[in-house]
């Protein structure tokens, strides 16, 4: 019998066991067919029949207005850093920028190869919080405000959209897409990698509103023209096939689990669990505002920096896997999406007392080199 094993990677990301179950189930034989998923033509009958439900799916649970396309595109979000502008901002126009972490950071730092960037609100060097709003230097003749829902590396969160807004909203939603209900009108574009709430790496779904769709710039390379890829039901060339069929079946699981509203309340339990635990100790703290914690990405670090090599030595042994921080923050740091089940938070506070205690009684190394 294998050991129980809780994965808390930052991305790519634990997925639901019964998804994984049923890709194991029919990963050489797709509906009797024969042949893998892997295998079959993406403009064939059978996967035109996975792509036409998964996007269904998708926006039945997100509740994406009939007013926006769903793209089904490759090169991670990372690759919608350039993407966003080549689509959505004019030779000579400006766009603004909420900073509050690494990737809004890079998202901003790319933006500027195409056009002026405004960081309307910038949150560095710490990345512990949220700007306050009325401190935002905001163009009102942007063509977008961009932002990340949430910060993977530093775990700050935005609770809700930005508002007062005049430009459309421009969101990298990769870390909390699926996590809870969203409402989609609120947004002219978001944009997700899959690898974290939804599926393999290799897939990234734009959502962006028919009104920002088709001027692109002339040099804007087809394959990132939003148009071009709407007009080919996002088949301008092969897809990534099996990331995006398994995608499909996560939104399955979504549903039979209850939907997002069940997300959301199991999510909340989830992070309330561990931030309580880390608010409550001596040794563990976390230097984000209370107010723009994330739900999904919980960095912490330890009291004594020297034992924080025990702690990943020990916690690994436990079967509680991949805590070690981002490599530019150090520290740990606790991925908790909708597959982390709530054993697993309820497993890891655990070990974190029971470490504390023996901590507290000095029976753990101290001084070490990390």
């Amino acid at each position: 019998m294998s050991r129980v094993v809780h994965n808390f990677a930052a991305g790519p990301a634990v997925l639901p066991e019964p998804v994984l179950e049923r890709v194991r189930a029919e990963l050489t034989d797709l509906d009797g067919s024969g042949m893998s998923v892997m295998e079959i033509s993406h403009r064939g009958a059978a996967f035109r029949r996975i792509a036409e439900k998964t996007e269904g799916d998708l926006r039945r649970i997100l509740g994406v207005p009939d007013g926006h396309r769903v793209l089904f595109m490759q090169g991670g979000a990372t690759l919608q850093f350039a993407a966003v502008p080549l689509n959505l901002a004019p030779v000579g126009s400006t766009t603004d920028h909420l900073v509050t972490g690494d990737w809004s950071m890079r998202a901003a730092r790319e933006g500027a190869r195409y056009g002026t960037v405004n960081v309307a609100a910038d949150g560095s060097p710490s990345y512990r919080t949220i700007p306050p709003r009325d401190g935002w230097s905001l163009d009102p003749g942007a063509a977008y405000l961009a932002h990340a829902t949430n910060e993977t590396i530093h775990g700050v969160e935005f609770p809700a959209p930005p508002d007062g807004i005049e430009v459309p909203l421009v969101a990298d939603m990769s870390s909390t897409i699926l996590s809870r209900p969203i409402r989609v009108s609120d947004y002219g574009l978001i944009y997700f990698g899959a690898q974290k709430n939804l599926g393999p790496a290799g897939l990234t779904i734009v959502i962006v509103s028919d009104d920002l769709i088709g001027t692109a710039r002339p040099e804007t390379p087809t394959i990132l023209d939003y148009a071009a890829v709407a007009r080919s039901g996002s088949m301008l060339n092969t897809p990534p096939t099996f990331s995006w069929y398994v995608a499909g079946l996560v939104l399955e699981w979504i549903d039979a689990e209850g939907g997002l509203a069940e997300m959301a309340a199991r999510n909340q339990r989830k992070k309330d669990l561990l931030y309580r635990a880390i608010d409550a100790s001596t040794l563990y703290a976390n230097q984000v505002d209370p107010e723009y914690r994330s739900w999904t990405n919980v960095p912490f670090t330890l009291a004594d920096p020297a034992l924080d090599p025990v702690f990943l030595a020990e916690a690994e042994a436990a079967g509680l896997m991949n805590l070690r921080g981002h490599r530019s923050v150090g520290g740990m740091r606790a991925s908790l999406y909708n597959a982390m089940g709530e054993d697993g938070v309820a497993a890891l506070v655990a070990f974190m007392g029971d470490f504390e205690e023996r901590w507290s009684h000095g029976s753990l190394p101290t001084g070490a080199p990390t």
